[in-house]
């Protein structure tokens, strides 16, 4: 049987859920026995979102196979466990630079090159490829409709559910009604503009997903339906929850699961309930009705967009349900330890943890976090930059190197974080320099980790050999190992050959944890890291001391 698609598009206003929309009705059809596959096509010219800044686009999403990709990707991985690839997320700079260079080439044979069909045409033939034995494809359109740039995507896909036909493509579109306090009802007006702007340009939605942050009548349904061309069961509500983890169970109850294989003549009689949601009522009842609370204190650089560090955050949450407690997250803007005492935010936390992070700009706040960790005995977790951080404020407080710095904030004497420029990714040696362009360039993807046997790190995961996904252009230079280890910070993991440091411990310490990967991007949460794991683990031991 070929694969079914479903594709969600939104309206009105952005950040409406369509991701996480996605995401639940994967994880639904799943818990159906079907094997699914998400997707994300945006509408933004750059080629991915690797260069953007994370107050643009939140965190940059990286896959096993090293793609830069759009955060959306990983409610998807986090939701349904399946791993996303290069083949997952594309944007319109990928697919404007695919196209003029099969134009330079000469591959349209002297043709004038054109929106439609050359553009559709690319965009159609990556929605398609890459498909083996999947029953569904969920393909999540970003953006809003109306917004100039995304039209060459909704043809695209208009012009997919002419080839494909009514019996493999279905179209969600996800909408808002807005509660109007001063009259006192929730208004269907901006929904209807939304569906006759998706009609403009050719689609007739088949389930509208309407959210809401109260109840929908039954009869503003009844007028949705009436007024969008629907029928009023396929008029889904898609209120407010308390927890993410929440949306499979809220949009089951909605129908939403039933109307899609309803729409595809793909539901048997008395087969609705027959839906095994074990596993999503199991988490939301660990955290709604955790044993405890602990206080973990996030030192970013990025605090100000939360999104910047999303992936991060569903993590300790996932920690935090590994150990039946509710995780409350302390977000502290780390320039502030420049100018004033840890002691004034940092007293009272059961864990600390420096995420990554690019540029000089709180680096000395982030080691000033580091500092205060190791001295005050609290648990400690540093990834990508805050283990580079970590590093440097054990050489210059303990190993006797005032000046130890990284060369990423410009020349120094005592580079003991510095520009990596050569690396293996399984019998390729990459190579990078410094004159480089920026987008992807740097040390991307999953690749292995050798652990000490012995160590904490071993320990955690239970076994010596690891893989986790990187991202980054700079790592610790493993000259300074010798001087670090008598210092007490000890080299746990290291790459296969030996030559690259990826994770740092302290066993002086209750739980002292650096890693050069970021381990939040493989949690889920029916399957916490190992590592965020032990760390609330660590937290909640504090915590009773405390």
């Amino acid at each position: 049987m070929s694969a079914r698609y479903i594709f969600i598009t939104g309206g009105v206003v952005s950040s409406l859920g369509k991701g996480l929309a996605s995401a639940a009705l994967g994880a639904l059809l799943q818990a159906r026995g079907y094997k699914v596959r998400l997707r994300k096509l945006d509408p933004y010219l750059n080629v991915d979102p690797g260069t953007m800044s994370p107050y643009q686009h939140g965190e940059c999403y990286v896959t096993d196979d090293g793609a830069e990709t759009d955060l959306d990707l990983g409610h998807y991985e986090r939701f349904t466990g399946v791993p996303a690839r290069q083949t997952d997320n594309v944007t319109t700079g990928r697919i404007y630079s695919d196209v003029i260079a099969k134009e330079r080439r000469g591959d349209y044979l002297g043709g004038t090159v054109q929106v439609i069909p050359h553009v559709t045409d690319a965009i159609r033939e990556f929605v398609l490829s890459d498909i083996t034995d999947e029953d569904f494809v969920l393909c999540e359109i970003g953006g809003t409709v109306g917004d100039i740039e995304g039209l060459p995507f909704l043809e695209a896909i208009r012009q997919l559910g002419n080839e494909l036909g009514r019996d493999r493509a279905c179209y969600i579109h996800c909408t808002l009604l807005p509660w109007i306090g001063a009259a006192g009802e929730l208004k269907t007006k901006p929904t209807q503009h939304s569906v006759k702007e998706l009609l403009s340009v050719g689609i007739q939605p088949d389930i509208l997903l309407c959210r809401a942050e109260r109840e929908i009548p039954k009869g503003e349904k009844r007028k949705i339906a009436l007024f969008c061309n629907v029928k009023e069961s396929r008029v889904i509500s898609a209120l407010d929850v308390d927890t993410i983890y929440a949306v499979p169970l809220t949009y089951h109850q909605e129908g939403l699961d039933v109307e899609v294989l309803d729409y595809f003549r793909m539901m048997k009689d008395g087969e609705a309930e027959e839906i095994d949601l074990t596993r999503w009522k199991d988490i939301t009842h660990a955290i709604r009705a955790p044993e405890g609370e602990v206080t973990i204190a996030v030192v970013g650089k990025y605090t100000v967009l939360l999104d910047a560090y999303k992936s991060l955050a569903e993590a300790l949450v996932h920690g935090g349900i590994a150990n039946n407690v509710r995780v409350k997250l302390n977000w502290v803007e780390s320039e502030i330890f420049e100018k004033d005492d840890p002691l004034n935010y940092l007293e009272n936390v059961h864990g600390i943890l420096v995420p990554g992070g690019f540029g000089e700009r709180g680096a000395e706040g982030k080691i000033a976090a580091c500092k205060f960790a190791r001295e005050h005995d609290i648990p400690y977790f540093g990834i990508c930059f805050g283990m580079q951080m970590a590093v440097i404020e054990a050489a210059r407080n303990l190993a006797g190197i005032p000046n130890a710095s990284s060369t990423e904030f410009g020349p120094t004497k005592e580079p003991v974080v510095g520009l990596l420029t050569e690396w293996k990714r399984g019998n390729q040696v990459e190579t990078r320099r410094e004159g480089d362009d920026l987008g992807g360039t740097m040390r991307l993807g999953a690749y292995p980790c050798i652990l000490e046997e012995g160590s904490r790190v071993a320990e955690i995961y239970g076994e010596r050999h690891i893989y986790d996904r990187h991202r980054h252009r700079y790592e610790v230079n493993v000259a300074y190992r010798d001087k670090l280890e008598a210092a007490g910070l000890i080299f746990s993991g290291m790459s296969p050959d030996g030559v690259l440091p990826e994770i740092v411990e302290r066993r002086d310490h209750p739980w002292f944890v650096g890693v050069q990967f970021h381990p939040e991007l493989k949690s889920k949460p029916f399957a916490p890291h190992p590592l965020f794991k032990g760390f609330i683990e660590a937290a909640v031991k504090t915590s009773r001391l405390v």
